[in-house]
C-alpha cells in the first residue's frame, strides 16, 4: 500500500474515531441530563454499539497508520511531535478504557431501570460522573494529537 492510500485510511479513520466518539458523548451527555429512563436506556444502548462498530476498530487502526506514514516518511521516531502525540494518544487510551468499562455499566443499569419501569440508581449517576471527568482529558488530548499531526512542529 503506497503513503497516500495509507494517509486517507488514517485520516477516515481518525475522523471515524473522533467523530463518532464526540458525537456518542454529546448525545449521551445531554440525554443524561433529561433524567428520562427510556431515553438513556436507548442512548446508551447505542452508544455502547457505536464505540464497539467504529471507535474500536479505528483505535486500532490509528497507530498502525500512523507508524507506517512515519516509517515511509522517514521521520524520525525521537520528533517531539510523534512523541508528543503518541503520548497524548495513550493518554486519550487511558482514558477511553474505563470510558468503555463504564458506558456498558451505565447501559446495563439503564436497561435493568427501563423495563422495571424504575429510576436510574444512584451508581449510574455516579459512573456518569467519572464518565464525563475522563471524557474532557480525552477529548483535548486527541485535539492536540490532530494539531500536532497536521503542524508537525519542530
Amino acid at each position: 500500500m503506497d503513503y497516500l492510500a495509507i494517509k486517507w485510511l488514517h485520516i477516515l479513520s481518525a475522523t471515524a474515531m473522533f467523530g463518532t466518539g464526540f458525537g456518542t458523548a454529546f448525545y449521551m451527555f445531554f440525554t443524561n441530563r433529561t433524567r428520562n429512563v427510556a431515553a438513556i436506556a436507548v442512548v446508551t444502548r447505542l452508544v455502547a454499539r457505536a464505540d464497539w462498530w467504529f471507535t474500536t476498530p479505528s483505535i486500532v487502526i490509528q497507530p498502525l497508520s500512523g507508524l507506517w506514514m512515519i516509517h515511509l516518511a522517514g521521520f524520525p521516531f525521537s520528533s517531539s511531535w510523534i512523541v508528543w502525540s503518541i503520548a497524548l494518544y495513550l493518554l486519550a487510551g487511558a482514558c477511553w478504557l474505563p470510558v468503555v468499562w463504564l458506558q456498558l455499566r451505565m447501559r446495563d443499569m439503564a436497561q435493568q431501570a427501563a423495563r422495571d419501569a424504575a429510576p436510574l440508581p444512584a451508581r449510574y449517576w455516579r459512573h456518569e460522573k467519572i464518565w464525563t471527568a475522563l471524557g474532557v482529558p480525552a477529548f483535548v488530548a486527541l485535539l492536540a494529537v490532530y494539531w500536532l499531526m497536521v503542524h508537525k512542529p519542530v
